[in-house]
């Protein structure tokens, strides 16, 4: 005899559409609880492709099928499932293939099945030479074009997604590739006012720096905007000195030069100074670092600091510099002073 759950679940694909908006609806209910979440693990093999066949379907019954899968897929094991009967496929091509209410949902999902290595593996196509990485571009394109207000921003979390890929080496060696240019699409929406981009967008260029020993040509390919990105969250609130800003590109010196808006998320500002730690590093990347007068940068803006956590990111690339080529006296003892 068919348990509750067994009965609730054949309903999801019943022939009355009254019945089957009941049943997933209740479906969306129970995975938004612990225990609901565990009894309905048990059924994942037949409530899994049921679910993801409904996504295609009006939005009464996709959207409730999408937050469902969603939640399912917070368990890392349900998602390396669905990853491997094809949801990443199926969410790309409802996604792009017609006009849906439910692409945040969609977006939103594929951060979770892009938690797992298999999971990236399948959004990069790594597998199939002629589409690898067509998915990525689709997404990143659409993340770069500006949201229209009264619509939202469903393709926000393609942030998260980024992060995620920006965590397997491959995905790194993807967005690092200076044929496609991704990163510089990426790097471009640091500009945005949505937090989560901001975030997302920072932590991305820090993963991608971790590869900065094999990798820094391409990243400095991108200087134009990557300095910026990096060097403006940190450079305090100051309106810099003609003296300062005459010795930095014009993206930089102007954007110094005027009053600005602080960027006042200390996690941000953490990535930011990690990825400068991991660029200079390498000679190439100090000397890069140098030529814009970026010592003089984190002088200032360590000046202004208060969070712990940021200040010690300062001192590191700061003693750094200082082991490596020497830097000026202020900045020295301003990091002696926060150690005493």
């Amino acid at each position: 005899m068919a348990t509750e759950l067994e009965e609730l679940i054949d309903f999801i694909e019943s022939p009355s559409p009254s019945v089957k908006r009941a049943a997933v609806d209740i479906v969306r209910g129970l995975t938004g609880s612990e225990e609901g979440l565990q009894s309905l693990t048990r059924y994942s093999d037949v409530l899994l492709p049921k679910l993801s066949r409904l996504l295609g379907e009006t939005k009464d019954v996709s959207e409730p099928a999408a937050e469902s899968l969603i939640n399912l897929s917070q368990n890392s094991e349900l998602a390396g499932k669905m990853v491997s009967m094809g949801m990443v496929k199926l969410s790309m091509d409802l996604l792009y293939k017609q006009e849906l209410d439910i692409s945040r949902l969609l977006v939103m999902l594929l951060v979770n099945l892009t938690q797992p290595e298999v999971g990236i593996a399948s959004l990069l196509q790594t597998e199939d030479a002629k589409m690898h990485g067509l998915y990525v571009m689709k997404l990143v394109r659409s993340f770069s074009t500006t949201p229209i207000e009264k619509q939202g921003d469903p393709f926000e979390h393609v942030s998260s997604i980024l992060v995620n890929i920006s965590k397997m080496e491959a995905g790194r060696k993807f967005l690092l590739d200076p044929k496609r240019g991704v990163l510089k699409q990426i790097i471009r929406q640091f500009d945005s006012t949505n937090l989560l981009r901001k975030k997302g967008v920072s932590a991305t260029i820090r993963n991608c720096c971790f590869d900065a020993g094999t990798q820094l040509p391409n990243l400095l390919l991108t200087s134009e905007f990557l300095w910026p990105a990096l060097l403006l969250p940190v450079a305090g609130n100051k309106v810099y000195r003609d003296e300062d800003t005459s010795k930095m590109p014009p993206e930089l010196g102007s954007a110094l030069s005027i009053e600005r808006e602080p960027v006042s998320d200390p996690e941000i500002r953490v990535q930011a100074l990690e990825a400068v730690y991991l660029i200079t590093l390498q000679e190439a990347g100090r000397r890069a670092f140098w030529s814009i007068n970026g010592p003089r940068i984190l002088q200032i803006g360590y000046e202004d600091e208060e969070d712990p956590k940021v200040m010690e990111a300062y001192e590191r690339v700061g003693a750094l510099l200082i082991e490596m080529n020497g830097i000026e006296e202020r900045f020295v003892e301003a990091s002696r002073d926060c150690i005493q």
